[in-house]
């Protein structure tokens, strides 16, 4: 036991600056590409350079967090295949140590690395990433618009349904609206049709409205309205959906997820995006298993057949994840399948190279 634990205080000890190096090398890459990417729009906004260095800084969370599983990946591949290179896990298989026992301490990084991913995305990539677009907004004076047309909202689990030509998010206004209310079987109630209604901070003030109802001999007819307090939908409901769920918290992304499903809004997108949250803080975990089964199949060019590895494998993997995503948020697979699915695959892929691995 005390030769083991020494064997992985000795792995870690060659595999951490490595990675470190690396993590470093990905995330100024990252701010690089963002950078210049939207260099053009900076100079042509005329955008002070501390601007800039402020929205790049507010990056750097982001980037770490995109750059971690291709470090963790890179490092420990690299890091095998230079032991293997210099025979040194020859000696270690020769003492009846096979290769997963002895890169279990990866394995217990990559797990480390998973739940520090989730609360790093969790607690610092969404405030600064948020703040980062409203920088960049701000700078490239890109302006959002809460308001809203053509809108039909059910709300209250199908009992009510409002469709509003028009809202106006400054000043809490719909504009010619119409409410349908339903019975628990579905069987229309009421009809109210006003020119408009304001939010009072309690409830929605209609005016010039009309209610419809059924007489007691079943015809539809017109009476006074008077039942404001009744319509108490807040107005968020009715506001363009700008929000980004990649700048929530996984608390406010699930309440955003309910709020859209009871108003009836498209939520499959949004659902996905909320699944693949906890589906990418197990990348780290899924591509240590990668490497260490792809480790010592090199024994020249490590360096570079590593890097090259750790890219293509990142590439295949996050083409992978877009795919799924895509597909969950256009409804042809479930949102939880979507975000899972690639983890699947590339977990079950990484056990069977373990298992075909050199020892």
């Amino acid at each position: 036991m005390k030769k083991i634990m020494v064997l992985d205080i000795y792995l870690l000890r060659q595999f951490l600056p490595i990675f470190f190096v690396a993590i470093s090398l990905f995330v100024f890459l990252f701010l690089l590409l963002d950078l210049f990417s939207n260099l053009i729009r900076y100079l042509n906004n005329e955008v002070p350079i501390s601007t800039m260095l402020k929205i790049t800084l507010f990056y750097i969370p982001k980037s770490i967090s995109f750059s971690m599983p291709m470090s963790l990946l890179f490092a420990a591949a690299y890091t095998l295949g230079d032991l293997y290179a210099r025979n040194e896990l020859t000696s270690v298989f020769s003492t009846g140590i096979p290769l997963w026992r002895f890169s279990m301490s990866f394995v217990a990084v990559g797990l480390i690395a998973s739940v520090f991913s989730f609360f790093l995305d969790d607690r610092i990539v969404i405030p600064t990433l948020k703040k980062k677009n409203e920088l960049s907004r701000r700078a490239l004076k890109q302006y959002v618009t809460e308001s809203n047309s053509d809108i039909v909202v059910i709300a209250r689990k199908g009992a009510i349904t409002y469709s509003v030509d028009y809202f106006d998010s400054e000043r809490n206004i719909l504009n010619s609206v119409l409410t349908i209310e339903r019975n628990e079987k579905g069987a229309i109630v009421s009809e109210v049709r006003a020119t408009s209604a304001e939010w009072n901070n309690s409830y929605w003030e209609f005016k010039n409205a009309v209610i419809y109802r059924y007489d007691e001999k079943g015809d539809f007819k017109i009476y006074p309205f008077t039942s404001d307090e009744l319509y108490n939908e807040h107005p968020d409901i009715f506001r363009r959906k700008s929000v980004n769920v990649e700048e929530l918290n996984v608390r406010d992304a699930g309440i955003l997820i309910k709020d859209l499903r009871s108003a009836g809004y498209s939520y499959r997108s949004a659902q996905a995006n909320y699944y693949h949250r906890f589906s990418f803080a197990a990348t780290s975990l899924i591509v240590m298993i990668l490497s260490i089964s792809m480790g010592g199949r090199f024994r020249k060019n490590i360096l570079l057949m590593s890097l090259f590895t750790s890219l293509c494998v990142a590439v295949v993997y996050y083409i992978a994840e877009m795919l799924s995503m895509a597909m969950a948020g256009l409804n042809y697979i479930h949102p939880f399948v979507g975000a899972w699915f690639p983890v699947v695959i590339f977990m079950v892929i990484g056990v069977n190279l373990l298992r075909s691995a050199k020892t």
